[in-house]
């Protein structure tokens, strides 16, 4: 990688475009960095979430995350190179896997809510879908590997699994649950 940063207000990116890990300039609005804007987001949303009481090994699981979110925002501010290894996306589908044996299995769809670190979960689900879009809508005009599209495919799966996880998370001894839909409609179709 390049130069480490010792000069925040650089003002280069005062005309509205911004320098790439290979040392090109872009647009501010181009979609390489509307996508790392969007991981950046996602990383922060996650920081914002380990700031919640929850189990030590979602923690864990949480931070490596993060790192690996640096991972796929550095290899999207350099074109052509791979930082993120598909074995970074194994990872998660190892950790969805253990997770989502631990829970019972969904008879009706789930709000967003919850305990607070659960609905901070679904926040970060919801902002990996975004990053995913953007990935997409990149890798649409230019060539990306695969690893970051699939990495962000897997992570928002497995949020909605470890908000499930964190709203059965509870430090007093009570168990808590999912928040339930109350479809109208299917409450009147006698389908609930």
């Amino acid at each position: 990688m390049g130069q480490r940063l010792t000069q925040i207000a650089t003002r280069t990116g005062d005309m509205g475009s911004t320098g790439l890990g290979d040392n090109t300039r872009v647009s501010k609005n181009s979609l390489r960095v509307h996508a790392m804007g969007d991981v950046d987001e996602l990383n922060s949303n996650l920081g914002v979430l380990l700031c919640e009481d929850m189990p030590l090994a979602v923690r864990q699981l949480l931070v490596q995350i993060q790192h690996q979110l640096f991972n796929l925002g550095g290899e999207l501010s350099i074109p052509g190179f791979e930082l993120l290894k598909p074995e970074a996306v194994l990872a998660l589908d190892q950790a969805l896997a253990q997770y989502n044996a631990t829970l019972p299995a969904l008879q009706e769809f789930i709000l967003p809510a919850g305990s607070r670190a659960a609905a901070l979960a679904h926040v970060c689900r919801t902002v990996t879908r975004r990053a995913e879009r953007s990935v997409v809508a990149l890798e649409d005009k230019e060539s990306l590997n695969d690893s970051p599209r699939q990495y962000l495919n897997r992570l928002s799966d497995l949020l909605f699994v470890l908000a499930r996880v964190l709203n059965r998370y509870r430090t007093d001894g009570t168990e808590g649950d999912d928040v339930y839909w109350k479809s109208e409609r299917l409450l009147q179709a006698g389908l609930k």
